[in-house]
């Protein structure tokens, strides 16, 4: 079972892999391909995105940053940080924490193809940083104001980067899809799993002949 950090300081042994996540679909994610991380930290940064940065750029730059915030408390570990963004053009849309952005994000949403940033950093035991980057395209329908106000009555939306859950509800909502849906719920596992391979690493139950 993964460990909190204050759990952790009893151990005389770095954890072998540090999720630095406060999102719980992040650990179901890593449970498909079989990982369970020794460790879970939310790491503290500000998550302000800076004057004309792009939604790219601004995904790469948080899960770095995630990183880079652990990798000193946890040396000799395996860290693990990503970051998803929902963008409507070069427009970063909000994780909506009231109504009123989630109304706004599915509105802005609707009848329009929009693109999920999922960025990936892993610093490997050896202090070795992989950084990974994917685009999905995902199509919402044309939503009805019965459909907004339904799928805002379910509450689904709340924390949720542009206002959606595609593993949830939203999935009847959602018209085409080109890329990764791991990765538009929060990590794209194949290139989870494609690094941690190609670094060594030895807990990867997915892999093994």
């Amino acid at each position: 079972m993964a460990q909190n950090f204050d759990d952790a300081s009893c151990s005389s042994l770095p954890p072998r892999l540090v999720l630095g996540s406060s999102s719980p679909r992040r650990l179901e994610l890593l449970a498909q391909i079989g990982l369970e991380p020794d460790l879970v930290e939310t790491p503290a940064i500000d998550e302000t995105p800076q004057k004309g940065e792009r939604p790219r750029q601004y995904a790469a730059r948080m899960a770095r940053e995630k990183a880079e915030v652990l990798e000193p408390h946890h040396l000799g570990s395996y860290i693990l940080t990503g970051d998803t963004v929902v963008a409507a053009g070069t427009r970063i849309l909000p994780q909506a924490q009231t109504l009123a952005q989630a109304r706004n994000c599915l509105e802005r949403l609707s009848g329009r193809r929009h693109s999920v940033y999922s960025a990936l950093t892993i610093i490997t035991d050896a202090g070795q940083v992989h950084q990974r980057m994917s685009q999905s395209r995902v199509t919402f329908k044309r939503l009805s104001a019965g459909e907004v106000s339904s799928y805002l009555d379910s509450g689904e939306w709340q924390g949720k980067a542009g206002g959606y859950a595609i593993q949830g509800l939203a999935a009847g909502l959602i018209s085409g899809l080109k890329g990764s849906f791991s990765a538009v719920v929060g990590l794209d596992l194949f290139q989870v799993q494609s690094v941690l391979a190609g670094c060594g690493f030895g807990k990867l139950p997915a892999t093994r002949q």
